[in-house]
């Protein structure tokens, strides 16, 4: 079997890191998806087919191909929070979230167009925030990182600061489990080696 070419249908630039860091050779092809087209209250079923109509947009602009979607939502005494819209959003969140634990769900969803399969997984990983001052909110908020991110934080960025504990799957954070895409692709009959730079 051919290895396929490796599309992310995403302009996160996090989740196009991740693959690099771990070798994978990947073509961005952001899916500019509506996603207030779909009102699911979910979690896990929102983030999946959030992940999955990413993957299918893209999906028409290559005829053989595994194309990647993904989504995160974070969920937060069972409320679900995506990127918040601005400054006064991501402070209130912030305080709301501080001292307590969230739930961060992502999508993924992966195409074979050359097998005409595909998978559609959740991962979820619980994350527990630092206690903070009214001060350290608006100076992390004032970074413009927590408008860029679902949950108003960045695991790999000042946002490390402030998430004291995670259980569950360290890089499902920062917007694609790794492991889990390993598995995807090994269901799928790839190995993830196929997929690095030779």
């Amino acid at each position: 079997m051919t290895t396929p070419q490796f599309v992310l249908a995403s302009a996160s630039q996090a989740r196009h890191r991740l693959l690099q860091t771990v070798g994978m050779k990947v073509i961005v092809r952001p899916s500019d998806f509506d996603e207030s087209q779909i009102q699911v209250h979910e979690p896990a079923k929102l983030v999946q087919l959030l992940a999955q109509h990413k993957a299918e947009t893209v999906a028409p602009q290559f005829e053989s191909a595994l194309i990647m979607g993904c989504d995160s939502v974070l969920a937060v005494n069972g409320k679900i929070y995506g990127k918040p819209a601005n400054d006064g959003e991501a402070i209130a969140r912030w305080q709301l979230m501080q001292g307590q634990f969230g739930d961060l769900y992502t999508g993924h969803a992966l195409i074979d167009l050359c097998q005409h399969r595909t998978l559609i997984r959740c991962q979820v990983t619980r994350v527990y925030f630092a206690t903070m001052s009214q001060r350290t909110i608006a100076a992390y908020v004032a970074t413009g990182e927590p408008l860029r991110c679902a949950g108003a934080f960045a695991l790999e960025g000042f946002g490390s600061l402030f998430v004291e504990k995670i259980a569950g799957c360290h890089s499902n954070v920062i917007g694609l489990s790794l492991p889990l895409l390993r598995q995807m692709l090994e269901d799928l009959g790839y190995e993830v080696s196929d997929f690095w730079h030779h």
